[in-house]
């Protein structure tokens, strides 16, 4: 996996630690991420407050790149709620491939249509519920 860094210095004690959560977040699951981006931006300048965004994008083979971003008043705190939302994503990817690899198929779909009992106890449709 390649792994670019925007906004931070290459000296920065930050590097390492990055390295590292990106490596165990990315780890998990099969489809092996082919490139991931850390990027920092200071939003409010020289005004001070929680002005430090960390951005973080996962490119995955075959399906869409993951984002997740982060608002912290340091580098640290920012990466920090940045991988919170990461891992969340993640795990959200995996649990939709879950699902639809455990979708029952349309010959037992049909074989518990003609049940005497009626209706089949078929697990609910999950909605992917889509955010602004």
């Amino acid at each position: 996996m390649t792994l670019v860094m925007e906004g931070i210095a290459l000296d920065d004690p930050l590097r390492p630690f990055i390295e590292e959560k990106m490596a165990a977040a990315t780890g998990r699951g099969r489809l092996r991420p082919t490139a991931a981006r850390v990027g920092f931006t200071d939003e409010n300048g020289p005004k001070g407050g929680p002005g430090i965004r960390c951005a973080l994008t996962v490119d995955l083979p075959r399906r869409p790149a993951v984002h997740a971003n982060g608002l912290g008043e340091t580098p640290r705190l920012a990466f920090d709620s940045a991988y919170e939302a990461l891992e969340h994503e993640l795990a959200r990817e995996r649990q939709r491939r879950r699902d639809v690899a455990r979708r029952p198929k349309k010959y037992f779909v049909a074989e518990q249509g003609h049940l005497p009992d009626g209706e089949a106890g078929l697990p609910p449709v999950r909605r992917r519920r889509r955010s602004a």
